[in-house]
């Protein structure tokens, strides 16, 4: 009878037996009884929760890095630090930074009197500038100019132990040897050839040379070294100027050294 009915059915259709699926063709699954699913599908969420739970713990107890009782937390890496500028603790002396003698061959003779000496380019500006002043009425006299390693010793512990003066007061007032600016054959010390009495003086600051330098030094190249509250913390000297107005004067005294020019030194 049910084969009979089936085959009506199959004969009242507009499908092909063979179109239909085997799942309906052969005899199909018994389904469980309706009071069973849920407590089947309890059972399998309890189970698979189990199942993950067990998964995720094995995988955290492998990727989790074990300690030892000596261990030590490892340090957080980072890029490798900057490299400190030249001017750091190992570079300077008393708050005076290290500085190359200039080569006699690049010295000329700036005043024939005293035989005061500086680099070629620095020379030629110099004397622009000190013609220029001069038409102004106003002299500048060049006080000292390069010094070498050699005379910065005499003037630093000769001078120093004359005037009982400790290394820290003498650096006050004059640059260890080898960390002088007149090293380098770029420096002046500059006078008032209208006041004398003032040279290497603060009150310097007072004269028709300093106000004059003040305005129109930087046209030849050259600023006050160590104007009021410098960074290197020197003692105010407004009669000594340096040059900076070619390549090499300019990083001689900047380069990697991270030191830029206050206002007062303009």
């Amino acid at each position: 009878m049910k084969k009979a009915g089936f085959s009506k059915k199959l004969q009242n259709s507009s499908h092909d037996p063979d179109d239909i699926p085997v799942a309906i063709r052969d005899t199909p699954v018994a389904t469980p009884k309706a009071w069973l699913q849920p407590q089947i599908l309890l059972i399998g969420g309890a189970a698979g929760f189990v199942l993950l739970a067990l998964v995720s713990s094995f995988l955290f107890f492998l990727t989790t890095p074990r300690k030892t009782a000596n261990s030590e937390p490892s340090p957080v890496s980072s890029a490798p630090a900057t490299p400190p500028a030249s001017n750091d603790s190992n570079n300077t002396l008393l708050g005076h930074l290290t500085y190359t003698q200039a080569p006699e061959s690049d010295l000329v003779i700036i005043s024939g009197n005293r035989g005061i000496r500086m680099r070629k380019a620095a020379a030629q500006k110099f004397q622009e500038m000190v013609a220029t002043a001069r038409s102004a009425n106003v002299i500048l006299v060049p006080i000292s100019g390069f010094r070498s390693v050699k005379d910065q010793e005499q003037l630093f512990f000769v001078l120093g132990a004359q005037k009982n003066q400790t290394p820290a007061q003498r650096a006050a007032l004059s640059a260890p040897p080898g960390h002088s600016e007149h090293h380098t054959g770029y420096a002046v010390d500059i006078g008032d050839g209208a006041a004398p009495a003032t040279n290497l003086e603060t009150k310097f600051e007072n004269t028709k040379a300093y106000q004059w330098l003040r305005t129109n030094a930087a046209r030849f190249g050259f600023e006050m070294s160590f104007p009021k509250n410098n960074v290197q913390g020197v003692s105010y000297e407004p009669w000594h100027w340096r040059f900076v107005g070619d390549r090499d004067s300019l990083e001689t005294f900047y380069r990697a050294r991270n030191l830029k020019p206050t206002p007062a030194a303009q």
